[in-house]
């Protein structure tokens, strides 16, 4: 329930996002419960790959380098689903750091939820 719960609100901030940047759209809803969906398998299974195979530049870069992994993953999912587009590599990168604090905003609320 609470996987759910927590693919419903990144669509959510999918949604949101994408009514402010104009490099990112989203067709509508189902299309953003599905870029919910499939950026949480690709994070689940493709992201810790690439942060083993990047690891030395993740280190050189003191991390930052993992905000591009973010965005590459953002591009995979663009590619993979029709009714999601994101015009550029700056506006995935946009994109994902907008949507990493969204997503922790949103999620602290679940967790408030608990006490």
């Amino acid at each position: 329930m609470k996987l759910i719960l927590r693919w419903l609100l990144t669509a959510l901030a999918v949604v949101v996002l994408s009514k402010f940047l104009s490099g990112v759209s989203v067709d509508g809803y189902v299309t953003a419960i599905i870029v919910a969906v499939v950026l949480g398998l690709l994070n689940f299974i493709v992201k810790p790959i690439l942060v083993v195979l990047t690891l030395p530049v993740t280190i050189v870069t003191f991390g930052l380098f993992l905000i591009v992994i973010n965005a590459l993953m953002i591009l995979l999912a663009d590619k993979l689903i029709d009714g999601f587009a994101v015009s550029s590599i700056w506006s995935a990168i946009l994109f994902s750091i907008l949507l990493s604090i969204l997503q922790s905003l949103l999620f602290s609320l679940l967790k408030g939820d608990k006490k």
